[in-house]
């Protein structure tokens, strides 16, 4: 997904949208601030007037940013990847991990996610060692043919089998 182009029309509506939202706002914060009644708020020094507007866009804009990581935890939790999420965002993967470190659920303990795959750990209660398995993105089943002593090292091939089962 890329990221979105609006129309002129779309962006007039979406800025009288936005203006009309954010005019009570502004009406409330400045009459608490000046003491004044809300009609005759709008009086005063133009400099004060317009920082009251903008002191009300920063309330705006922290809204927008709480519902946008809203958003993106979302999609994140749908399944939607750091890459999917930046493309939306029009930044890059790494752009949008250190916008939104909490859109994706944390990794499972036991479990790898590489390279489209997936993995599972488990630990052998017979042997006390460590096996996996595992589902490429190609689609390829494989698992451990023996345990190992570690679970790091299981981890490891777990890890070699899903990058050798990577989607092209």
């Amino acid at each position: 997904m890329t990221s979105i182009e609006i129309t002129p029309e779309e962006q007039s509506a979406l800025v009288k949208a936005l203006t009309d939202a954010l005019n009570p706002l502004a009406t409330a914060v400045r009459s608490r601030e000046t003491g004044l009644p809300e009609d005759r708020m709008w009086h005063g020094d133009p400099a004060e007037v317009a920082l009251s507007v903008l002191a009300a866009w920063k309330v705006v804009d922290t809204e927008v940013k709480r519902l946008t990581a809203i958003a993106a935890g979302t999609a994140g939790s749908y399944g939607a990847s750091y890459e999917q999420l930046g493309a939306a965002w029009g930044i890059t993967r790494q752009g949008a991990r250190k916008k939104w470190p909490d859109a994706r659920p944390a990794a499972q303990p036991g479990r790898l996610e590489l390279f489209g795959g997936t993995a599972e750990l488990v630990r052998d209660a017979e042997s006390g060692g460590w096996r996996w398995t595992g589902v490429g993105a190609d689609g390829a089943l494989g698992a451990a043919d023996r345990g190992h002593p570690a679970k790091e090292e299981a981890a490891a091939h777990a890890g070699a089998f899903l990058k050798e089962h990577a989607a092209d």
